[in-house]
């Protein structure tokens, strides 16, 4: 039987959440996830506080309004996830998939002074001159007012780098979000490892940087199979996180 499209929307977050479990991109029982469900954006899954990605079933995200003030209270709602998503969802109804983490290599290039992403190859250049950069980070981003900052400092942008912090991407689909997240993670596994060889990048000329992002911006096919490989697995390893 045909999911309807809150079902299937359970069914891919919650596959998300395994996915990047099984990567090792998780940050202990913290990190958040969420997509909307609504046209209007404002009513979206969120997952519940301090419950590990790799237990995640599709009926223990919880639904939410991003109108509700009362939903910050509910239990199972964590202050920060509930100030990011809940200011996304508020402000951007484009941004119908919003994920943040703090993975290894991506949170690293947030450490620097100057955080950046120099295209040194395929995976760097789909990020050129497409990345917010935040360099003000004040602590734990859990009150309204920080959510909104964050939301204004995408200026158009679909990713953001957090300084000192992690990094946050959004997306049209999920499948589209898990995708480029996990892009982003192994353009920086490759410039932190370039890097650490002590040598000099080569770097992309810009043209050729800018032709391969707008390469990587035709093909949203590539990143959703992608998705649905590795949803496939998910599946194949434990169906009840369809329950």
């Amino acid at each position: 039987m045909a999911l309807n499209f809150e079902e299937q929307t359970r069914l891919d977050l919650a596959a998300t959440f395994r996915i990047i479990a099984h990567l090792g991109m998780h940050e202990a029982v913290a990190n958040h996830f969420s997509a909307a469900i609504s046209a209007d954006g404002k009513q979206f899954l969120l997952n519940p506080k301090w419950k590990h990605f790799s237990r995640l079933r599709a009926s223990d995200l919880l639904l939410l309004d991003a109108d509700d003030q009362d939903a910050a209270q509910r239990p199972g709602v964590d202050a920060t996830a509930w100030s990011i998503h809940g200011q996304m969802h508020q402000r951007l109804p484009e941004a119908r998939v919003v994920l943040h983490l703090h993975p290894v290599y991506t949170t690293a290039v947030a450490c620097l002074a100057k955080p950046h992403i120099p295209a040194i190859d395929q995976n760097t250049a789909r990020y050129f001159n497409r990345v917010a950069i935040d360099e003000l980070y004040g602590g734990m981003a859990d009150t309204t007012a920080e959510g909104a900052r964050l939301v204004g400092l995408l200026d158009g942008k679909s990713r953001l780098l957090m300084g000192n912090h992690g990094v946050m991407v959004t997306a049209p689909t999920v499948g589209e979000a898990f995708d480029d997240i996990w892009t982003l993670e192994r353009a920086c596994q490759i410039l932190v490892t370039a890097w650490s060889t002590g040598q000099p990048l080569k770097t992309l000329p810009d043209d050729v940087a800018e032709k391969t992002a707008r390469d990587w911006e035709k093909i949203t096919d590539f990143s959703q199979q992608h998705f649905e490989e590795m949803k496939w697995l998910m599946l194949q390893a434990d169906p009840s996180l369809a329950d």
